[in-house]
């Protein structure tokens, strides 16, 4: 089979502008970036399309193919004669170069033009990690100058970004202070471009972020820097939503691209909303496994007046066997002994999304070397669950792979999902940990260190201990420990360190030696990538 970006190169793009007319939009509602990429700007309607999330247990080394299953769901539909579209994250450049190599699909389910939005698409990425490091440099600069405010240095929290893997910014000298970068995907300031419902809400989220303290210990806030306008400035164009096509030519909307084991994952509330102000149907997708990406779209995105019609969870028999410690040089060798003690990876995400809705379908995207034996196993094991279930071949077949998921979602979309959240907002901070540790991550015992108990006190006296939680922890495992795969139990987890994003409106939970600015592999996809004379690139994928 073709490589998939042979496959993409191989598809003549149709014009944005046809692309946009089936979606109802003229040009008058386009910004348009060459002939295949535009900026949406029109103005949102009522919210009455059906929200289709699609997650997954949790990520291997071998790819899941959550983003190819969320493009041919969508490709399907519309094959159906559907009106919807798919509503997905802008790939980081960190990724991109370094182990994963790209975020558009895959095979036959793409998106395309996949160079450009896998590279520097519209400017999004770019936009928000100036608009980050400007408030970083007035800061900075603020206290340069005389500090009227009394900013004590050791007590800034908030940090420089940067879209690209580099460990050796995870620790730097200043002049005055130490520092570290984030990398753009997990920094606060796109998690504000992700949950404004508008641009007057993302000015005021940005004025509401905690930049530090006094020495005396009194909290200070971006809008007493009086930059907020500026900061605003730099993402007025980025703020709408981008509008691209699959290789069958079907609508997608891209934007915004948090970190789901560090920041809230999903994409702009902006671009969701307004796919469900255009279609009737909306498939989207969360970062990692439905214990992160999932629970945070729920807890966190949905308190946005969203409420999901029908969670996918997407899963493939390697990722089974995988979590069933199947070696490596196995994987792709009919085993039912390793899939049988995997499965409960599966069975524990099941019961997790049944905590927040009723209408679940399991996807098994097939891979060639899946088993009839195997693949009956999975079958079988999910109709004892009670829930749905569906075989999705798209990455071979595009949409004609993915019209029997097509044909149940729509079905369940018929029936109420009585969606409702993990946690109450008015719960005490520690409770509203406790529970998604507990009742997510299946963890027996929840340990606060004194630390993070001081942390929490700061957060009510602040007046901020009714936001919802992100927790950032491994992809790997339900757990917090990348090694325990399948199901983790009698276990503790400990809670040492905790930060406000209070321009998020989120408190930020770290489990583990979670870094929030990655390095690079030993061999990074970047050393795999080429190109030539034409400016034909390879390597992407």
């Amino acid at each position: 089979m073709k490589s998939d970006i042979e496959i993409a190169s191989s598809v003549e793009l149709e014009n944005i502008i046809n692309v946009a007319k089936k979606i109802n939009l003229t040009q008058k509602d386009l910004e348009l970036y060459g002939n295949y990429k535009a900026k949406v700007n029109a103005s949102l309607k009522n919210n009455t399309g059906k929200l289709i999330l699609v997650t997954s247990i949790n990520p291997t080394p071998y790819g899941e193919g959550k983003t190819t299953v969320s493009i041919g769901i969508n490709d399907a539909l519309r094959k159906l004669n559907k009106n919807s579209i798919a509503v997905l994250r802008e790939p980081s450049l960190g990724p991109v170069f370094g182990i994963k190599g790209g975020a558009t699909g895959g095979g036959y389910s793409q998106v395309i033009p996949m160079e450009d939005i896998n590279l520097h698409f519209t400017g999004d990425l770019h936009a928000i990690t100036s608009c980050n490091n400007l408030l970083c440099s007035i800061i900075d600069n603020h206290i340069f100058q005389g500090n009227e405010l009394n900013i004590d240095p050791d007590k800034i929290c908030f940090k420089r970004c940067l879209d690209i893997n580099d460990r050796s910014l995870r620790e730097i000298k200043l002049s005055n202070r130490l520092e570290h970068f984030n990398i753009t995907a997990a920094s606060e300031i796109m998690s504000i471009f992700c949950l404004a419902n508008n641009f007057e809400d993302l000015k005021k989220r940005l004025g509401n972020i905690l930049i530090g303290y006094t020495y005396d210990d009194m909290p200070i806030f971006a809008d007493k820097l009086k930059c907020t306008d500026s900061l605003a400035i730099l993402l007025k164009d980025a703020i709408n939503p981008n509008l691209v096509q699959s290789l069958e030519h079907n609508p997608i909307l891209i934007h915004g691209g948090p970190f789901a084991n560090i920041a809230h994952g999903c994409n702009s509330l902006i671009a969701t909303k307004l796919g469900l102000s255009l279609c009737d149907f909306v498939v989207t997708e969360a970062g990692f496994g439905s214990d992160l990406g999932a629970e945070k779209f729920f807890d966190i995105k949905c308190r946005n007046n969203l409420s999901p019609n029908v969670i996918v969870i997407n899963v493939t028999i390697k990722a089974l066997k995988y979590n069933g410690y199947c070696p490596k040089e196995a994987i792709e060798k009919s085993n039912l002994d390793y899939l049988k003690k995997g499965i409960i990876n599966l069975d524990t995400h099941i019961e997790n999304m049944k905590k927040f809705g009723k209408n679940i379908i399991v996807c098994l995207n097939k891979y060639n070397n899946d088993t009839k034996e195997e693949i009956m196993y999975v079958k079988d094991f999910v109709k004892d669950k009670k829930v749905e279930f569906s075989i999705c071949e798209c990455f071979e077949k595009g949409s004609n792979g993915a019209t029997d998921i097509a044909r149940k979602i729509i079905k369940l979309c018929n029936r109420d999902n009585n969606f409702h959240f993990l946690y109450n907002l008015d719960d005490k901070i520690e409770t509203k940990i406790i529970k998604i540790c507990t009742e997510i991550y299946r963890a027996s015992n929840v340990i606060f260190t004194n630390q993070a108990k001081s942390s929490i006190q700061k957060i009510k006296n602040l007046g901020y201990s009714n936001l919802p939680i992100c927790i950032a922890k491994t992809q790997y495992s339900l757990g917090n420990n990348k090694d325990i795969l399948g199901k983790p139990k009698n276990y503790s987890i400990t809670v040492d360190k905790i930060d406000l994003f209070s321009g998020a409106g989120f408190i930020v939970i770290y489990l583990g030696n979670i870094m929030t600015m990655p390095g690079l592999p030993k061999k990074p996809n970047a050393l795999n990538m080429t190109i030539d004379d034409t400016k034909k690139i390879n390597g992407l994928f």
